[in-house]
């Protein structure tokens, strides 16, 4: 990888482990566990947009993995884990069908799949069916916060300097 690339996902991995510990020190707007606003996913979506899908599994792995020995415990390691593949995913096959003007869409169903990641992860660890009863909650949660994430990242993206690019 050359230098310049190492650099630029370095910083983007900084700047959403940056985010992520700001936000863990926000206080939740409902007390609903596992709903909170993913701030640090509009690094992952304009990593995602101006890099290949590789690049940004990189950094929202590093982000995962840095924030779970910072901030967490060991077992929010699997939810964010969870969560982050579900979302990557979904936002790049989004992305991929809709093109780059759609990044709200894109956002939207980043933070729902990445909810229902983690929704899926707790019934597996907990075997316990009635942590489905917050998938409507988490659901619209998701959809609401991944749109901002989309349109922050779109008018970030806009904002950052056309060389930390691929």
């Amino acid at each position: 990888m050359p230098v310049r690339k190492l650099t630029a996902l370095a910083l983007y991995t900084t700047l959403s482990l940056t985010v992520y510990a700001v936000e863990s020190m926000i206080p939740p707007l409902i007390p609903i566990p596992g709903i909170k606003l993913g701030l640090a996913n509009i690094i992952t979506l304009v990593v995602l947009r101006r890099y290949s899908p590789g690049d940004a599994c990189l950094v929202l792995t590093a982000r995962i993995l840095l924030s779970s020995l910072l901030f967490g415990q060991a077992v929010s390691l699997l939810y964010s884990l969870a969560g982050g593949a579900f979302s990557l995913l979904a936002m790049y096959l989004t992305g991929r069908l809709l093109g780059r003007k759609m990044s709200f869409l894109t956002g939207a169903m980043g933070g729902l799949t990445h909810n229902l990641g983690q929704l899926l992860t707790a019934l597996v660890l907990t075997a316990t069916p009635g942590v489905l009863a917050y998938l409507p909650f988490l659901a619209l949660s998701g959809i609401l916060t991944g749109l901002f994430t989309g349109l922050a990242a779109a008018f970030s993206e806009r904002l950052l300097p056309s060389h930390m690019r691929h």
